[in-house]
């Protein structure tokens, strides 16, 4: 009984331990992404046309904002750093809590909910930026990555930090169901108190 109660006192201080950890990086990676798409922005001067022989120049600027699939990719990598920042902080500064089971599944529910949101997000810009890297002869859209080089990498490092955090998230998630079998204590200080034992 007692031997139990220390493997079960062990793997939970691990499981809480990497968890932790697992939402440190995911955060990292979503908010990254977050924030390298936010600030996503190229301005390019190109000849348009000549009049005589004085050529013609316009100005365009490529921005996330022009495009909805890439402002839902921002706003759903904030909300899901948003949700790892309150999950980190509950664990740093929650002190001695108690996971009961009603608490364990709404930290599930959530995280399943923000692995959708993170996963349709990543996976509208990838669909765009396909469209921007090749174009669509078909719909007779033209690519745009010819031309904002720049742009076009900055938004390829942003899903790949945001691929990364589709993958972290859904490992969270299986941790966090896993955890509803054994509620168990799990904070900060939980691996420096020893079990108690009988």
């Amino acid at each position: 009984m007692a031997v139990s109660k220390l493997v079960l006192a062990a793997t939970s201080t691990k499981s809480c331990k990497v968890l932790l950890g697992l939402r440190v990086l995911a955060f990292s990676a979503t908010l990254s992404a977050a924030i390298v798409m936010g600030l996503n922005k190229e301005t390019k001067t190109f000849v348009v046309g000549n009049v005589g022989n004085t050529p013609v120049k316009a100005t365009f600027t490529a921005k996330f904002q022009h495009t909805p699939a890439f402002v839902f990719f921002v706003v759903a990598n904030a909300m899901v750093s948003f949700h790892n920042m309150l999950m980190i902080a509950v664990h740093l500064f929650g002190g001695e809590m108690e996971f009961t089971s009603f608490r364990l599944l709404s930290v599930a529910i959530l995280d399943m909910l923000n692995v959708t949101l993170i996963s349709a997000a990543a996976n509208a810009a990838a669909f765009i930026s396909e469209v921007g890297k090749n174009g669509n002869k078909h719909a007779r859209w033209d690519k745009i990555c010819d031309r904002f080089a720049t742009y076009c990498d900055h938004g390829a490092g942003a899903l790949i930090a945001a691929f990364a955090g589709v993958v972290l998230m859904l490992i969270i998630s299986a941790i966090s169901i896993s955890r509803l079998a054994q509620p168990n204590k799990c904070s900060s200080s939980t691996a420096a108190t020893p079990p108690v034992l009988p």
